[in-house]
């Protein structure tokens, strides 16, 4: 069920919605990575002198350059962290707009969604944000004792949350927030699992940025998949 809902939301990547949407997110983790690469490289320049003398070898004056250089490998795995806000973030302004490309095309004939107000997105998404923040700030400890496993434990860490925010939101579009709650724990072992499935992206860089999109979608497909309801004949976007 999971793979043949993360397959259909792959074939429909080059919907036009969601290249709308992946142009956005892109958007915004390249502003993202250009701020924090400037923010880097003003401290590098703040506090490592343009040139100093070392004993035996004189005057020094590439160090700063090579710091600033080596900034980018550090963005790159930066970018996995920044894929967990970032994904949070889009999926609470753009997963309605995601969903509704996916039940168009493979749904047609739904009654119309109830949607999310901007207040309830907003309010969602700032709780969901500070939740995967503070705890993947705490798992850097168990990332840093685990070795090798640390992938592992950052997969199972936000399959969890993510799982469960996701559900949660598609679930809120045509339930009230006790009926999605109810969907989310009916369903926890499956939606965990999916949200292993789409944490295991974000720890590739440039992979990661289809996550959001590729989730909202997954997760729209699991969501009707578990209702029982079943797909009509999809039609050409």
């Amino acid at each position: 069920m999971i793979i043949n809902a993360f397959l259909k939301a792959l074939s429909q990547l080059t919907d036009s919605r969601f290249l709308g949407v992946l142009g956005l997110g892109l958007l915004l983790t390249v502003g993202l990575l250009v701020g924090f690469y400037a923010l880097f490289a003003g401290v590098v320049g703040w506090f490592v002198p343009d040139t100093f003398t070392l004993p035996w070898i004189g005057e020094v004056n590439w160090i700063d350059n090579a710091l600033t250089l080596a900034g980018i490998p550090l963005m790159l795995v930066l970018s996995i962290f920044l894929m967990v806000p970032v994904s949070a973030a889009f999926m609470g302004i753009f997963l309605d707009r995601v969903s509704e490309a996916v039940e168009d095309r493979h749904y047609p004939g739904l009654p119309p969604a109830r949607g999310l107000s901007i207040g309830e997105a907003l309010v969602d998404v700032a709780k969901f944000l500070g939740i995967l923040t503070l705890v993947n700030l705490l798992g850097l400890v168990f990332y840093l004792i685990s070795g090798p496993f640390a992938p592992i434990v950052f997969w199972v860490v936000n399959g969890i949350l993510i799982g469960r925010e996701y559900g949660q939101m598609v679930a809120l579009r045509r339930h009230d927030a006790r009926g999605a709650a109810e969907f989310r724990k009916r369903n926890r072992p499956t939606l965990f699992a999916a949200g292993v499935l789409m944490a295991v992206p974000l720890t590739v860089p440039v992979v990661n940025i289809l996550v959001p999109i590729l989730g909202a979608a997954t997760f729209t497909h699991l969501y009707h998949a578990l209702s029982g309801r079943e797909s009509s004949p999809s039609r050409s976007a």
